[in-house]
């Protein structure tokens, strides 16, 4: 696992709102069994080499996140889209499976932390969670900017309100934790996914109507270029693994 830097947060971020739009592209430009099928087998691929790798590489576990995002993405939007299941039950739904997840982690672990994942039965603890919160981000922010018809832009300022109350928490309140790092990590997912849609989606739907596919290729060459810097820098590589 990575280092918790500020570097870590910015990538997360980028991911999130990189795999929003990089699904909804996939979505509106091929059949969406397809787009589904391909995003699965990509997603399986990344987890693949992530687990094959035998310590942290930087471009190997951002390829397993933002594959998380993507298809984590399709996971939600199959739900509403597909299903005609209201956003708001498929929050309450996949706050219910993250929660199972966690709380079968740390049946079975006895800790939550990033830092204690040395097993690869952690290690898929962990990605459990990361598929959970993504899935669960996606169905909260598209709640948020939808069914409670804040927009897009306005859910990404909520997002980004609730995101430095973890911080906050920590730093002054003395917060666990691993407690103020799942609660922020949730909350990148539809910070990141909000702001993408609103620059994305058309002026009707308040956004700036740059189209899924032109955001999607920004935010994955901003994340190319933090993931580059990460890699050649090893500023999120732990001193003793250094």
């Amino acid at each position: 696992m990575p280092e918790v830097t500020l570097y870590f947060w910015i990538t997360k971020v980028l991911t999130t709102g990189m795999g929003e739009t990089t699904s909804d592209f996939m979505a509106t430009h091929l059949n969406q069994v397809i787009a589904v099928a391909l995003g699965g087998l990509a997603f399986v691929a990344a987890l693949m080499l992530q687990f094959s790798a035998r310590r942290y590489t930087a471009w190997i576990y951002w390829t397993a996140v933002v594959m998380v995002s993507v298809f984590g993405t399709m996971a939600a939007d199959v739900l509403h889209v597909a299903l005609g299941i209201p956003y708001v039950v498929s929050t309450v739904f996949f706050t219910v499976v993250l929660a199972a997840v966690l709380g079968t982690w740390y049946a079975v672990e006895r800790t939550l932390s990033i830092h204690s994942i040395h097993t690869r039965r952690r290690e898929g603890f962990y990605w459990a969670t990361v598929m959970a919160t993504f899935a669960l981000g996606t169905a909260l922010g598209d709640w948020t900017a939808t069914t409670l018809h804040l927009g897009y832009f306005s859910s990404g300022v909520l997002f980004a309100v609730l995101i430095a109350v973890p911080t906050a928490a920590h730093r002054w309140f003395r917060l666990n934790p691993v407690l103020a790092f799942w609660f922020a990590y949730i909350v990148t997912r539809p910070l990141g996914a909000s702001f993408a849609d609103w620059m994305a989606v058309s002026h009707v739907r308040g956004g700036l109507a740059w189209g899924t596919g032109p955001v999607s290729l920004a935010w994955a060459v901003a994340i190319l270029g933090f993931v580059a810097y990460l890699a050649l820098s090893r500023k999120d590589v732990a001193p003793a693994e250094s």
